[in-house]
């Protein structure tokens, strides 16, 4: 079982603090989650009962890249994952070179969580077809993985054209490319071209059972099994080896985590609310849960 450390909402000034900590104390990789901006949005939250998002104006939401390599940059071991980036807000080749620095500056310790995104306004001001873009996804990931094998490409798509061009660096091995989502579509695309899948939200166990379920029957369409997608669900329940035995032994290959949200009363009275407190959480945590898997 994998242990993926969720840095959604936390300050950017906390990331390389988070992330030594994580390298130190065995967590799998870090995930940094995307948005370009906060605004009064044309577009609803699909994830809340009004519409709203679950964060405010001056929530950090750091440019991914620029994060990851920081990170990279103060740990050796722990991988780095964003969850997810909206790809297609963005062009190809800003992607495709962004992904691949990031990749080289890490060691190979980077994996792209893709989503296509639910809020219209980023599309609109990054000049990005909203109404297109999971078409437009589901051809930029495989010519994604051409660029990053290096020398001279062309692309002749439905909605890229280009080349014979290349790009460097590359990395040296393929970058892992996650497909985020638990829509038909997501989880389609997600089995006919992901390395894995990362779930957006925490799940109950039925849910979980459900979207495993869902997941299976289109991999299976795809002459593909769970064995052959990396599947990273956060899961809405008490953490725990035995809970994450039982998961694993369905399929689910990691969990994503933020042990600060559970911390206690005493620890929040001893480390206050930043930093310390999160480190803190972390090292509860791996002593009870990561250890004893």
């Amino acid at each position: 079982m994998e242990f993926w450390l969720g840095a959604a909402f936390v300050g950017t000034h906390e990331y390389l603090g988070l992330a030594r900590a994580a390298d130190r104390l065995g967590y799998d990789t870090v995930a940094v989650s995307d948005h370009l901006f906060y605004a009064d949005y044309q577009s609803a939250y699909p994830y809340t009962d009004d519409g709203a998002p679950p964060y405010e104006p001056d929530t950090h939401w750091p440019d991914v890249w620029v994060a990851i390599g920081a990170m990279a940059a103060v740990t050796e071991r722990v991988r780095f994952a964003t969850n997810v980036y909206v790809a297609p807000a963005r062009d190809l080749f800003t992607v495709a070179k962004a992904v691949s620095t990031a990749a080289v500056l890490s060691g190979g310790r980077t994996i792209l969580g893709v989503g296509v995104g639910w809020c219209k306004d980023e599309f609109q001001q990054t000049g990005q077809d909203f109404h297109t873009r999971g078409r437009r996804l589901d051809e930029m990931i495989p010519v994604l993985r051409t660029l990053w094998r290096g020398g001279t490409v062309e692309h002749h798509g439905a909605f890229y054209d280009f080349g014979p061009l290349s790009i460097a660096p590359v990395p040296d091995e393929p970058v892992p490319v996650y497909v985020g989502g638990d829509s038909d579509a997501a989880l389609r695309r997600a089995a006919r071209i992901g390395d894995g899948w990362i779930g957006n939200r925490f799940y109950t166990e039925d849910r979980l059972a459900d979207l495993l379920a869902r997941l299976t029957a289109h991999l299976a369409e795809h002459g593909r099994t769970l064995d052959d997608l990396k599947v990273i669900a956060p899961i809405a329940a008490p953490p725990g080896a035995d809970l994450y035995r039982k998961w694993a032994d369905q399929g689910v290959a990691g969990v994503m985590t933020a042990p600060w949200w559970l911390a206690t009363p005493d620890e929040k009275a001893r480390h206050g609310d930043g930093l310390a407190l999160k480190v803190a959480a972390m090292e509860r945590f791996a002593e009870e849960v990561i250890a004893e898997m």
